[in-house]
């Protein structure tokens, strides 16, 4: 299973409890949206939170957002429904937390395979030291199709807590950690979405992180509120030279000459498929149709 090429600038966690933020969710601007029956949902709402989750997957069967399902783990108490209900709900992908090893996706992976789930990617959060300690282990499986993995989702703060770190403004604590994924990420072809920002009433810190995030390599952010969309999908976009060298690029190898090309000149320099994939993802980040 390839992962489709999609931008995920901006991926906005929505409790499944809430239904009026789920109602609404379908009208926001962001790449993508995580359906949080995890830590947004208090022990006793789960149950309804899961029915209010299938009914409004049923109600609502396309979105213009990439739509995830964050589930619980596995080993807790209410793991196995959670991923049930979530399988239900055909999402386009299913968000695992506390993810450990390369069993805990293989497993959920075989889950959807006997469902039969074509379609259905599985997202990985990478918040414990565990998690981090065997990142390579896990990040192997993003050259697997069968294992279904692409994207890394770091969750800050369950890593500063339970590694017992402070998480000051810059996360100076957490920075080599951080790079030790984006690295993992990028040399198994996943993508890796930054961790929230907690206090969304604060914009300048907001936009302080978001901008570190770009430059250490994430390809998003994960949101907490509505109004930090609109500055993420900025932070997270490609500039206007970028864009632009994007396009020559596929245009080049769009030319019938250069269809089985391994390599072409142009302006100058020598330019690989590699450099093909790049510029099809730029794209997709900056929502051209050439991606």
């Amino acid at each position: 299973m390839q992962p489709s090429v999609r931008p995920r600038r901006s991926v906005l966690y929505v409790p499944a409890a809430n239904a009026k933020a789920m109602a609404k969710s379908a009208t926001l601007a962001c790449d993508a949206i995580v359906y949080d029956l995890e830590d947004a949902v208090a022990p006793g709402a789960k149950p309804g939170a899961r029915d209010a989750l299938k009914a409004h997957f049923s109600a609502n069967p396309g979105a213009a957002q990439q739509r995830v399902i964050r589930v619980n783990a596995a080993a807790t108490e209410w793991g196995a429904e959670d991923f049930e209900a979530a399988m239900e709900c055909r999402p386009d992908a299913i968000l695992l937390p506390k993810v450990e090893q390369a069993q805990d996706i293989l497993d959920a992976a075989a889950a959807l395979d006997r469902q039969g789930l074509e379609g259905v990617h599985i997202w990985a959060m990478v918040e414990t030291p565990l998690g981090i300690v065997n990142i390579a282990e896990i990040a192997r499986l993003g050259r697997r199709p069968d294992a279904r993995l692409s994207c890394f989702v770091i969750g800050s703060n369950d890593l500063a807590k339970e590694t017992g770190v402070p998480l000051p403004a810059g996360r100076s604590t957490l920075l080599h950690w951080l790079l030790q994924v984006v690295i993992h990420a990028r040399a198994f072809g996943l993508d890796v979405v930054d961790g929230v920002y907690n206090d969304f009433r604060d914009q300048a810190g907001f936009e302080a992180e978001c901008r570190e995030g770009a430059v250490l390599g994430f390809d998003g952010k994960t949101l907490i509120h509505p109004s930090q969309i609109a500055f993420a999908n900025q932070a997270f976009s490609p500039s206007a030279e970028e864009i632009a060298e994007a396009e020559r690029i596929v245009c080049a190898f769009a030319e019938p000459e250069n269809a089985n090309r391994g390599v072409i000149a142009l302006e100058g320099k020598m330019v690989e498929r590699l450099h093909l994939e790049i510029a099809r993802k730029t794209l997709a980040k900056a929502g051209s149709p050439q991606a």
